[in-house]
């Protein structure tokens, strides 16, 4: 099936885990500004803000996606691992761009769009995210991947083209795994806007410790 028309049919219902995930989960800091901080070509690449946040006031869990520390990303006090990015119109701000968490053995992964746009980046790093976590964590193949990353990339193109509009409505890409995409609006937090979320509900190579 074309797959533009997988996206208007079949659409696998939606699960609250991803609203739950994803409400008041982005918001934003004042922070100093960083200078001279070296930028590592990683998923989480944007700016290196590491610097700038506030200390964790709690020791880091053992969590079996914690990986993403190579990739950036930071372990949040709710056990959630983050990728932060400066503010592009605000000095010394930075916001949550990413973030992934599991939720009773489902792993929510979000992309989040300040007032519904993406900055400069944020598609292909998005896409490089859910992928990575779609190779880990499912038992896909290369051949299957490679069409879960077309799909996936027309997915958020047709976001960023304003094609697809903010509902509760899930985008089934891996029966299987039962694993789904929503472009969805952001219930509460400071960052206004949207966030386009993956739902991998049948994991696989994830243990049996989650992260709260």
């Amino acid at each position: 099936m074309n797959i533009f028309t997988r996206f208007f049919v079949g659409a696998a219902a939606f699960s609250m885990y991803a609203i739950a995930a994803t409400s008041g989960i982005a918001f934003s800091q004042e922070a100093p500004t960083a200078s001279g901080t070296e930028i590592k070509q990683k998923i989480c690449s944007f700016d290196a803000v590491e610097s700038l946040l506030p200390p964790n006031s709690k020791e880091q869990s053992s969590s079996p996606i914690s990986y993403l520390s190579q990739q950036g990303f930071t372990q949040s006090n709710d056990g959630s691992w983050v990728c932060y990015v400066n503010d592009p119109k605000k000095e010394g701000r930075y916001y949550t761009l990413l973030k992934v968490q599991e939720i009773d053995g489902k792993l929510i992964a979000s992309s989040f769009l300040d007032q519904g746009n993406l900055i400069e980046g944020q598609e292909n790093r998005s896409l490089e995210l859910f992928m990575f976590l779609i190779q880990n964590h499912t038992k896909t193949n290369q051949g299957n991947r490679q069409s879960i990353r077309k799909y996936l990339e027309s997915f958020i193109s047709l976001v960023k083209q304003g094609k697809v509009q903010p509902s509760r409505r899930g985008y089934l890409f891996d029966q299987p795994s039962r694993s789904f995409a929503i472009y969805h609006p952001l219930g509460s937090g400071e960052l206004k806007g949207t966030a386009i979320t993956i739902n991998i509900n049948s994991l696989s190579k994830l243990g049996s410790s989650q992260v709260r």
